[in-house]
């Protein structure tokens, strides 16, 4: 699933295709996608102009002013899900199967939404009701945001008995981190995955959210990690898996002292570290 990295780089590849545009067409070729779509989805959104697209951890929200029946704005929520892929502009000469809703702006850009497994999802609803939103009220802090910090992390992992990445995977705790990036921020915060989460003192605390902040910000720049079927808006590959540490790099050595990196399942998931660097 894509993680809050590649999340932004698609959120900046739209913003800066259609903010300021208006919707002057929407297209729902089915009426659901890992859950249905709102009644009078398409209808709702048309006419409608983009006033900004923000980001709240793996969903990219996108502000919309009052309509042509109604003088109050909207805010759209898109998850990506597990294949889920937007597309910007191209012919279409054939409607691909799992093209599931088409956005056509007012100068004629069509952004698309595509997702073969429909794991993703949208929703449309009130500025007002955001704060209650039940994919958004229970969301942690961003962890790039100014609130982040030390004192911040450690409050929310005092007391938890679970093991340290299962408790930074938990949404609740940071908003937008996943299998990927915990795994690379472990590495450079020199913790394991196996200690407990309440383990994590302030010291500790200040390492972790400055290596969290530099992995997030370095994959960001690189366009995302591009694993299975992650590519950005205009359709480019990210490159932040060329430089993965320990991630995927089971029995290879490691980068800081040449042991060789382990495989370990927690929570079902994949986590990848290096005994000897990370206690």
């Amino acid at each position: 699933m894509p993680e809050l990295p590649e999340v932004e780089t698609v959120r900046r590849g739209l913003e800066r295709r259609v903010l300021g545009r208006r919707l002057a067409r929407v297209e729902t070729r089915r009426g659901d996608l890992r859950w249905p779509l709102p009644a009078g989805f398409a209808t709702a959104l048309q006419g409608r102009r983009i006033l900004t697209l923000r980001r709240r951890g793996k969903y990219i929200l996108v502000d919309l002013d009052a309509g042509p029946h109604d003088d109050a704005g909207r805010v759209m929520l898109l998850h990506l899900g597990m294949s889920g892929r937007i597309v910007i502009g191209g012919e279409e000469t054939e409607l691909p199967q799992h093209e599931h809703v088409v956005f056509t702006m007012d100068d004629g850009l069509r952004v698309r939404f595509r997702d073969h497994r429909r794991f993703g999802a949208m929703d449309l609803f009130g500025v007002a009701e955001e704060a209650r939103h039940w994919l958004l009220a229970g969301l942690g802090p961003e962890p790039l945001e100014p609130g982040f910090t030390a004192s911040v992390l450690h409050a929310r992992l005092a007391g938890r008995r679970t093991p340290l990445k299962a408790a930074l995977l938990d949404q609740k705790v940071v908003a937008g981190l996943g299998n990927i990036y915990v795994s690379e921020a472990l590495f450079r915060a020199g913790l394991s995955p196996r200690r407990l989460a309440r383990s994590v003192g302030p010291h500790r605390a200040e390492r972790l959210v400055a290596a969290i902040r530099a992995v997030l910000e370095e994959a960001i720049a690189a366009g995302g990690s591009s694993l299975r079927d992650y590519v950005d808006a205009s359709g480019e590959l990210g490159y932040f898996q060329t430089r993965f540490r320990v991630y995927d790099r089971a029995g290879r050595p490691c980068s800081s002292c040449a042991a060789p990196v382990r495989r370990i399942v927690q929570s079902a998931r994949s986590t990848f570290y290096c005994p000897a660097c990370q206690r």
